[in-house]
């Protein structure tokens, strides 16, 4: 497979820059997607984004022939309230601008959860007029929007719904095929099936069934399908990044970055590459 790896900086949300460079170039990543930095996720506040301090990040990222596969965002438009809606465009715009500075292709958001009181058409409106005005906002950049299956959207149909709602060359999809699987059981080759072109970055995880509830678990020691998902990839002649987030930000009790980042990496050299 030509597809290029990368980590979310979930793994290691506290760590700062410098830290981050350095494991994924001791580990042979291909690029960093950012995502917390020392414990931000509103990335353009921090002094190392910014100024001289910026340039600085920048030549060490280039030092080390890495690349920001994706900037992540928080932002989620599933509101009713279009004020809300309004706040999180302009952190959108901001981490846009930042992700431009990083040379990043494209800048992650969520739908996310149908909010009380509102339905799923209405919801799905809102998410698409989001993405459709954010997009256009950040082309000039050359930044694309990138939406998450996720939440109440976590299937591939419904994420592909409201793509198709936004009709814009420039929103594509971060895919996340555990995250359908968990809420669905919705299989690799289905959402590959219904998504195809429209994936822009892909996450990969393991998990395990323990009763009612799926643990994050090391690539290789879990139920997730990650051989379907590579045959898939394959079929799609997928060439962007395949992406580990190991979620150590929402799971104390999973383990560190420093044994999961170079175990995903070993593990996608011997198993998927």
């Amino acid at each position: 497979m030509s597809a290029k790896i990368s980590f979310s900086t979930l793994a290691c949300p506290d760590w700062t820059m410098p830290q981050i460079i350095a494991t994924a170039a001791g580990e042979r990543y291909d690029g960093i997607e950012l995502r917390f930095v020392q414990g931000e996720d509103s990335l353009w506040k921090l002094p190392v984004f910014s100024g001289k301090e910026l340039a600085s990040t920048k030549r060490a990222l280039a030092d080390h022939a890495l690349t920001i596969s994706c900037l992540d965002t928080s932002c989620r438009f599933h509101s009713p309230d279009p004020a809300e809606r309004g706040r999180w465009m302009v952190e959108g715009e901001r981490m846009a601008d930042l992700a431009a500075e990083l040379g990043a292709p494209g800048l992650r958001a969520f739908g996310d959860t149908i909010q009380p009181g509102a339905d799923r058409a209405s919801t799905q409106s809102w998410i698409a007029e989001s993405i459709q005005e954010l997009a256009e906002i950040t082309a000039a950049g050359g930044v694309e929007i990138w939406i998450e299956n996720h939440g109440d959207f976590a299937a591939s149909c419904e994420t592909a719904a409201i793509l198709a709602q936004a009709d814009s060359p420039r929103v594509g999809i971060v895919w996340d095929p555990a995250n359908s699987f968990s809420a669905h059981r919705e299989r690799p080759a289905e959402g590959a099936a219904v998504l195809h072109a429209a994936i822009r970055h892909v996450h990969i995880k393991d998990l395990r069934r323990e009763g009612n509830d799926w643990k994050h678990v090391l690539t290789g020691e879990g139920d997730f399908p990650l051989l379907e998902l590579k045959a898939s990839l394959e079929e799609l002649k997928y060439d962007r990044f395949v992406s580990f987030e190991w979620e150590k930000k929402w799971h104390a009790e999973i383990a560190d970055a420093e044994i999961a980042l170079p175990h995903f990496a070993r593990w996608f050299r011997k198993n998927f590459a």
